[in-house]
């Protein structure tokens, strides 16, 4: 399914919603993904497509206007790589900084996760205290937490560079872990391409990463009381979770494991990420929607990248601007 496409059950409900014949929402939440600042001049991806270094601020202080101006959304998530790759690592503190204070412009509770570009930065023992990310683990710098804004919803934010190769001491056992999975998948000298790869073995590229044994059992856990709980879970991950949303070489490379751990619970209805710039949705097999959000970080001059996300009891509805598709996702199938 393409974003922006409907169900019958989904237009009947979102026009009697529009129409003013539904409820209102539950609570709304505003989404943005991939600023990935710099201040450096315009350049490219790997694959040509133009990357707008420093208007990427601006699509996020219009988006911080059109959060603070709707005046009824609850917080706001950003969906990872905050700055780019391609800033000074000089720069690299001061550039999270002003981010980050961009984004508290906002009237309410901001939530983050991490991504590659943010790893490519800085550590995590220094970048998850300036996103205010909760964490576990005896190290203190596991990104993954969860919250619930209402009784009725939880919010499962992953960390997706938990088996990672960037981010992590140079001994880490998690950084090893993952440079043993890459020379084992991936044959390239570069471990960031997947030339020779088929399919979806084409994630097994270093800017991905995987879920981590520890993170697995917190998962397990956290759905378990959630379906105790009767809540609806939204899971959040900066790298997407479903080969339909998203292109084969920006998969988390344990997505099937995760997956199938997820599709043991019916209480996890929606998968938001970022990762992939060019957007994506899909519904899986077992009725889970996923939702690849659109990068900031590719808008042209003038156009925009963002959002808000209204819920209700029976369905999500991603308000998009520009380049971010609308989406509803509905639960009745």
């Amino acid at each position: 399914m393409e974003a922006g496409v409907r169900s019958d059950f989904c237009k009947d409900l979102g026009n009697r919603l529009a129409n003013g014949q539904g409820n209102y929402p539950l609570f709304s939440f505003g989404v943005i993904s991939d600023v990935q600042y710099a201040d450096v001049p315009d350049g490219h991806s790997f694959l040509g497509v133009p990357r707008y270094y420093r208007h990427s601020i601006l699509v996020l202080q219009r988006a911080v206007k059109n959060w603070n101006d709707h005046k009824n959304l609850n917080f706001v998530i950003n969906f990872g790589d905050i700055i780019d790759g391609k800033c000074p690592k000089d720069q690299s503190l001061n550039a999270v900084k002003k981010v980050v204070s961009e984004l508290e412009n906002f009237h309410g509770p901001v939530y983050h996760m991490i991504g590659n570009h943010c790893l490519y930065n800085l550590p995590r023992d220094k970048l998850l205290p300036l996103l205010n990310i909760p964490n576990h683990g005896d190290d203190c710098t596991h990104a993954y937490y969860d919250f619930s804004p209402t009784l009725g919803y939880r919010f499962v934010v992953l960390d997706g560079y938990d088996i990672s190769a960037i981010g992590w001491p140079h001994d880490h056992p998690n950084r090893l872990e993952a440079l043993k999975i890459l020379s084992e998948k991936n044959p390239n000298s570069d471990k960031n391409s997947p030339e020779g790869l088929k399919g979806v073995d084409r994630r097994f590229v270093m800017f991905n990463g995987a879920v981590g044994n520890k993170q697995m059992e917190w998962l397990d856990n956290v759905l378990k009381d959630a379906t105790n709980m009767k809540q609806k879970v939204i899971i959040c991950c900066h790298v997407p979770l479903d080969p339909g949303a998203t292109s084969k070489t920006t998969l988390l490379w344990n997505y099937d494991q995760v997956m199938d751990l997820i599709h043991q619970y019916d209480c996890v209805k929606v998968c938001l990420s970022g990762h992939n710039h060019q957007g994506g949705y899909s519904v899986d097999s077992r009725g889970v929607h996923h939702r690849v959000l659109d990068a900031a970080l590719e808008c042209p001059p003038g156009t925009n990248a963002f959002g808000y996300i209204d819920v209700y009891d029976n369905m999500l509805s991603l308000v998009g601007t520009d380049r971010m598709k609308s989406t509803d996702f509905c639960f009745d199938f």
